[in-house]
Formats: C-alpha cells, sequence, structure tokens
C-alpha cells in the first residue's frame, strides 16, 4: 500500500511540476479598435469588456508583413506566404489545392504547403472591413475578397475541410472534392 501512495505522489508532483512549467502563450491582439452595441452601433469602448476597449494581446511588430521578391514574411508569426494570394490564378478543388501547395518551388523554397485554418485566419485585421483589401495594401498582391482552403479537416465529415473568407474573416466549410476554392500557400511553422 505503501509503494503504490508513493507512486502515486511522485506522479502527482510530476503532473503539478509540468503544468507550471508549460508556460505562457502570447496570442496576438486582434486588430479592433472600435466598440459595438447589440445592434451594431459604435459606443464608446471604456467599460464595455471589448477587444476595442482591453486591446489584449501582443501587439503586432512594425512592420507586420516584409516583403522579399516573391514570398512575404509575417514578423508576427514568422510564417512564409506566397506574396501572389492567387498562385494558380484561378480556384481549385482541396485535392488539387494541396498538390499545387506541396509542389511549388518558390523563393527557392520547396516546402510549401496548405496552411491551417488558424494560420489563414492570423492574416485577418478585424479592425478593417474588408481584410483582403487590407492585406493588398501589406504587400502582398491578388489577395481574393472570397474564400480560401485550409488544410484542416472537418472533424466529423473527413470530405469536408475548413475555409476562411478573406473579406471579413468568417469561418466556414466545403467539400473538398466539389467545391472550388482560391489557394494561398504557406511554409513555416508547425
Amino acid at each position: 500500500m505503501k509503494k503504490w501512495i508513493l507512486c502515486f505522489t511522485v506522479m502527482l508532483m510530476f503532473f503539478v511540476s509540468s503544468l507550471a512549467s508549460a508556460g505562457t502563450v502570447n496570442l496576438p491582439q486582434t486588430g479592433q479598435k472600435k466598440c459595438y452595441d447589440t445592434a451594431g452601433n459604435q459606443i464608446p469602448c471604456p467599460g464595455t469588456g471589448q477587444d476595442g476597449a482591453i486591446q489584449a494581446g501582443v501587439a503586432p511588430p512594425s512592420p507586420r508583413f516584409q516583403v522579399n521578391g516573391d514570398c512575404v514574411t509575417d514578423n508576427l508569426t514568422g510564417l512564409m506566404w506566397a506574396r501572389n494570394a492567387n498562385l494558380p490564378n484561378g480556384t481549385r478543388t482541396w485535392y488539387q489545392a494541396v498538390d499545387d501547395c506541396n509542389n511549388l518551388n518558390l523563393c527557392g523554397y520547396t516546402d510549401w504547403r496548405l496552411p491551417s485554418v488558424n494560420e489563414l485566419e492570423s492574416l485577418i485585421n478585424r479592425e478593417e472591413a474588408n481584410s483582403a483589401t487590407w492585406l493588398n495594401t501589406q504587400g502582398f498582391i491578388n489577395v481574393q475578397a472570397n474564400s480560401y482552403w485550409s488544410s484542416t479537416t472537418y472533424a466529423s465529415s473527413p470530405n469536408v475541410a475548413w475555409v476562411i473568407y478573406m473579406w471579413d474573416g468568417d469561418v466556414s466549410s466545403d467539400v473538398k472534392s466539389s467545391s472550388n476554392l482560391y489557394v494561398w500557400p504557406v511554409r513555416g511553422g508547425q
């Protein structure tokens, strides 16, 4: 019985110490600087607790994006994106999009891939009415105010993937084999 208690105590101590060393996550600010009431009317921010009031998170670096020829590095996330956000020059099925990214040789790199839903969403600026228009002023070209494929598959339906609407950041899903959406290659990250 004493061995069991000792074993349990050691495991508990290990678990608690691993939680303590897990550290913190530095999430970026949303970019939201205005506040709104439930009817959608702009209101003063103080005391609302909204993103526009609290400005929580890590402020984006300046400049946020650095253009390097045909590639753009996001200085906030460390990801490298194709500068042309419509490289295949049109829409693709999800399977074609994965192939396009995996076979891309750009800026001397061949490890391009389709971005995750979180990576795509990291490009959205919630303060802008149209993130695609804003991104086109940040060094990118051909950012479409439309749907982009992510590599993230819908958990309960493997034939569906998550997509991001680049004008407003809405997240939705589409069928991989029959929907044709835009493709934006990325490299780096995890």
